[in-house]
C-alpha cells in the first residue's frame, strides 16, 4: 500500500525551497536534474506567496479597524 504524501505546509515548502537553494549553491545539482529543481522551486515559491497572501487577508479581516495594524 502506497503512503499518502503529507499535505504541504508553509514551513515544509519553505524548508524544501531552502534545501534546493543550498543544493544549487553547493553545485550538488546535475545538469539533468536542474530543470526539475528549478520547476519545483517555482512551484514552492508560488505556494508560499499564496499562503502569505491568504494569511495577510485573514489577519486583515480579523483586525479590520484596529488602530495601528495595517
Amino acid at each position: 500500500m502506497k503512503k499518502q504524501p503529507e499535505p504541504l505546509t508553509y514551513a515544509s515548502a519553505f524548508a524544501e525551497l531552502q534545501q534546493i537553494v543550498r543544493d544549487l549553491q553547493d553545485e550538488a545539482v546535475g545538469i539533468d536534474e536542474l530543470t526539475v529543481k528549478i520547476a519545483r522551486a517555482a512551484e514552492l515559491i508560488r505556494f508560499c506567496r499564496e499562503r502569505l497572501r491568504m494569511t495577510e487577508e485573514e489577519i486583515g479581516k480579523l483586525t479590520g479597524g484596529v488602530e495601528g495594524i495595517p
